[in-house]
């Protein structure tokens, strides 16, 4: 026995959690409201708008943040946590790094799903569909919102690249923020906005011993959306 061995203090400090704390012991009975047919709108959309209209009354702490996840074209899946920056009839737009791991396999892969986990009001929503990139003026006009510090560092980060150290980016930083001085600083080519357009939308909410509603939409040849209820 080597106590100072990292690995032989790390086991130990496993088995002293899964023996004293089981993680499979950790679990939330909901109780908070429930989902019926009779209470979703016909529209995904407007389900969507309802939830987020209450989501942002309850003053959730950034209530805009989603699971995105993505795809490679052979299928290699990854995730991360955007910010949701708009929504229309057309989908679900958030920015980022064009040439980003997330921004490659979208340009090979265009698909990709969003989730919402909303834990304060015991919901979550679900969305699937196919990506574009948004319009070079929307994007522009989303940069030119931005804070001064966000709009040097899409020009200072090389997202995703390896570097070999934190004074990488603090000194491209320091270099684009002499660069741009007090001019008007334009939105990179490499830098923008895409939307994802929904096929399927589900909207989930926690209900006790685990019997919880789910309603999924899925878009219809026609534009409507088809309602069903999902077993929990």
């Amino acid at each position: 026995m080597y106590l100072n061995d990292d690995t032989f203090v790390f086991k130990i400090e496993v088995v002293m959690q899964l023996s004293n704390d089981p993680i499979a012991n950790i679990r939330t009975e909901y109780k908070l409201q429930a989902l019926s047919e009779e209470d979703t709108a016909a529209n995904a959309f407007e389900q969507f708008a309802k939830w987020w209209s209450e989501a942002r009354n309850s003053h959730l702490h950034e209530v805009n943040s989603m699971t995105l996840a993505t795809a490679t074209k052979e299928g290699i899946p990854s995730a991360r946590i955007v910010l949701l920056k708009g929504f229309d009839a057309r989908g679900f737009i958030f920015f980022t790094n064009y040439n980003s791991s997330k921004g490659k396999e979208l340009a090979e892969n265009p698909k990709a799903s969003l989730l919402f986990f909303w834990k304060e009001l015991e919901r979550q929503i679900r969305i699937d569909g196919t990506v574009e990139k948004v319009s070079e003026l929307e994007s522009d006009i989303y940069f030119k919102s931005r804070p001064v510090g966000s709009k040097i560092g899409a020009w200072a980060s090389a997202q995703s690249c390896v570097i070999e150290s934190r004074k990488i980016i603090e000194e491209n930083f320091a270099a684009y923020e002499l660069k741009f001085g007090a001019r008007e600083i334009p939105r990179p080519p490499h830098w923008g906005g895409y939307i994802v357009k929904p096929s399927a939308m589900e909207f989930w909410q926690g209900r006790s011993s685990r019997l919880h509603d789910r309603i999924q939409y899925t878009l219809q040849p026609n534009g409507t959306w088809k309602r069903e209820r999902l077993a929990p």
